[in-house]
């Protein structure tokens, strides 16, 4: 069956509109910051149709980055009404290391505020090609240890962090759990890397199969790749597929679709981190393509997919 006919028919609707628009997907987009330009219009639109939720309580914060340059950037998230101290959700945006923003992932920090009734902090982390490997984890790490400083002042249970992160972001979730470890921070109690970005080497069948779906296909992500890295060798901060050891690392939910071009990398490292002790939840959606819940939100399957998340992410907060 080809890949197209695999595809879940609502799911495929959206997907089938993009296309027509914009034939190769983003990826066909060479100039990147035109690419990003495209990339929040759509976004935009999607807004109108979804907007994000207007029980929460925005606020952009900046901090000084340890090296130096522009501030950091990161932007809370606190459900309306709620008081004393909460848990916080720590949001990492996706975009291949080279897109994305706290301001594209706005509809999806806010209502995993405002469902969880926890505080979600968004994470608005430095690009590639402009700053390549290490800058984005940097950001990401120090973020993190940002949100220890101020538990006073935002109200957060430091005791009940946990991680969230969609492709690029779902990478950088597990490479900031692997430097917790390492060097400390504080503790993270759960970590939820969705069809996490892991493996620079693209060698697996799933990585040679989904090479035209039109949303994050192979060609795309070796570009992407050779940005983030900036002609330097990996190492397990960049693409956690090449850490030698996953041992230490918190309880994790994972899923992916299908036909991801990420399936069979997000398949290994489950497999790994199983071996290693990591307790770990992983779910495999037949029909989802990347970011399938996101293009489709009012598709079945990504009710379904969405619903998995929300209710793992309360019973990592909130179980007795």
């Amino acid at each position: 069956m080809s890949i197209e006919n695999r595809i879940d028919s609502k799911s495929n609707r959206p997907l089938k509109a993009f296309k027509k628009l914009l034939p190769k997907g983003l990826n066909g987009i060479k100039d990147i910051k035109k690419r990003r330009e495209v990339l929040y219009e759509n976004v935009q639109k999607m807004k109108d149709i979804h907007p994000p939720s207007p029980n929460v309580i925005r606020e952009n914060h900046f901090t000084k980055r340890k090296e130096g340059g522009e501030d950091l950037k990161l932007r809370s998230y606190r459900p309306k009404g709620k008081e004393g101290y909460l848990p916080c959700l720590y949001y990492i945006h996706g975009g291949g290391m080279i897109m994305g923003s706290v301001e594209n992932d706005d509809v999806n920090a806010s209502k995993l505020s405002e469902v969880l009734g926890v505080v979600v902090i968004s994470v608005d982390y430095r690009l590639a090609p402009e700053d390549p490997h290490p800058a984005q984890i940097n950001d990401c790490y120090e973020g993190l240890l940002w949100i220890e400083s101020q538990k006073e002042k935002l109200k957060i249970n430091t005791s009940k962090i946990a991680l969230y992160g969609q492709s690029a972001g779902g990478g950088l979730v597990i490479a900031t759990s692997m430097m917790v470890r390492d060097v400390g921070g504080p503790k993270i109690i759960f970590q939820m890397p969705i069809y996490p970005m892991l493996d620079d080497r693209h060698e697996t069948p799933s990585s040679h199969e989904i090479t035209d779906i039109g949303i994050w296909d192979r060609e795309g992500s070796i570009e992407a790749w050779k940005w983030y890295l900036g002609g330097k060798e990996a190492d397990a901060y960049a693409a956690p597929s090449r850490a030698s050891s996953l041992e230490g690392l918190p309880p994790a939910f994972i899923d992916v679709g299908e036909l991801d071009l990420f399936r069979d990398e997000n398949i290994t490292f489950v497999q790994r981190l199983l071996q290693a002790g990591v307790a770990t939840e992983f779910h495999i959606y037949p029909g989802a393509y990347h970011a399938s819940e996101n293009f489709a939100p009012d598709a079945d399957l990504s009710k379904m997919i969405w619903n998995n998340r929300i209710q793992a992410l309360k019973k990592a907060f909130f179980k007795a």
